[in-house]
């Protein structure tokens, strides 16, 4: 007999009790059917010149920085690079958006982004050389190591945003990610500590179409990847990511939100990989160049290119010039990467733990006995 058989007892109810409801309404946390856009559309002409200016400039050195990072890789000075070429409205817009007290997240193909923000350009590019586990100091310009397994950088960047909160401190966190690291449970557990706290951090998912090889249709089935905000409780965002002002004043809203208490947003930036996913890549495997040539058509620089010369903002000697900022760029970088770096090998242990731990020092010990055996050789 079950409990429902015995006598007297209340009939099965196979839908929860009336007192259930939701506890946040959906409606207001969806995002829009279509990305959301600014070029080309009556919105363009509320932003600023100067905020114009200053995105087209980022774009077109960023795309010279990927051309000549890749071009480092074949000549045997970077080890592997992840391109962010036609991503680079997404990799500015997240530098931009944010004040010089904020963190950003980046992950391993978000050198751009970084660099935007102030980083150097060698230094941002080190590990991917191979020299050293960082190549700068995080605390400088408030950017996090450069996030090679998928996903970890977000854990820590709702950590942080939810620290300052407590310490009140007046700090949003921005952590960037692709879409296939929402794949990843780091990212699930990452959203829902954001939503349950209430942490002033922005989540920017990339989506530019690939996992390496795996399209995303293979990896979700959702509407978009900004609806799964939807189910942690927190506002998704869909946007072009190839509008920079769009996705300039999408992320500048969530962070403003962010910074006022209204807790985290999750921004899905509709992309393309250009570029294949990194130097060791083959791309041909799995897309075609068909593919490739229809988003080359709506290439970020291209886009925002044709929406300032039509506002009468930018003329051929300001392409020109921003062009020629750009290659002065990229010569020192080649300059600076051309030149071998003079490393120790202590620092491995220099930027592990504040403090040492046993183990770190008797390690570092052994270490500095080996290399003073081989000098004595």
């Amino acid at each position: 007999m079950t409990v429902q058989e015995l006598p007297g007892a209340a009939p099965y109810r196979p839908t929860p009790p009336p007192a259930w409801k939701p506890r946040t309404d959906p409606a207001p946390l969806l995002p829009d059917p279509e990305p959301y856009r600014v070029l080309g559309t009556d919105a363009a002409a509320g932003f600023a010149p100067e905020l114009l200016r200053r995105l087209y400039t980022e774009l077109v050195r960023g795309r010279r920085y990927n051309t000549q990072a890749t071009a480092l890789t074949k000549q045997g000075r970077l080890a592997v690079y992840p391109s962010s070429t036609g991503q680079e409205a997404c990799e500015v817009a997240a530098a931009l958006a944010l004040e010089d007290r904020d963190w950003l997240f980046p992950s391993y193909r978000d050198t751009l982004a970084a660099v935007a923000r102030g980083l150097d350009p060698v230094q941002a590019l080190t590990l991917l050389r191979g020299d050293w586990h960082t190549g700068y100091d995080p605390r400088e310009h408030r950017v996090a190591p450069l996030s090679t397994p998928l996903a970890t950088q977000l854990p820590h960047a709702v950590g942080l945003a939810h620290a300052a909160r407590l310490k009140g401190d007046d700090v949003v966190a921005l952590a960037m990610v692709g879409d296939g690291g929402t794949s990843e449970g780091d990212f699930h557990e990452a959203l829902n500590f954001a939503a349950v706290w209430q942490a002033p951090v922005v989540f920017l998912v990339q989506n530019n179409g690939f996992a390496i090889s795996v399209p995303l249709a293979k990896q979700t089935a959702a509407p978009s990847l900004a609806h799964k905000a939807v189910g942690y409780g927190m506002p998704g965002r869909l946007v072009d990511g190839n509008d920079a002002p769009a996705v300039h004043q999408v992320l500048s809203e969530a962070v403003a939100r962010a910074r006022r208490g209204g807790g985290p947003t999750l921004v899905e930036a509709v992309t393309y990989r250009i570029d294949a996913h990194t130097n060791a890549d083959d791309a041909t495997r799995y897309r075609g160049d068909g593919e490739v040539e229809a988003w080359r058509a709506h290439d970020p620089i291209r886009l925002l290119e044709r929406e300032m010369t039509d506002r009468g903002l930018l003329d051929e000697d300001g392409v020109r010039q921003a062009a020629e900022d750009a290659e002065t760029m990229a010569a020192r970088l080649r300059e600076r990467m051309n030149a071998d770096a003079r490393l120790d090998p202590m620092d491995l242990f220099a930027h592990v733990y504040a403090e040492q731990t046993a183990q770190l020092r008797e390690q570092a010990a052994q270490l500095r006995a080996e290399l003073d055996a081989e000098g004595d050789v």
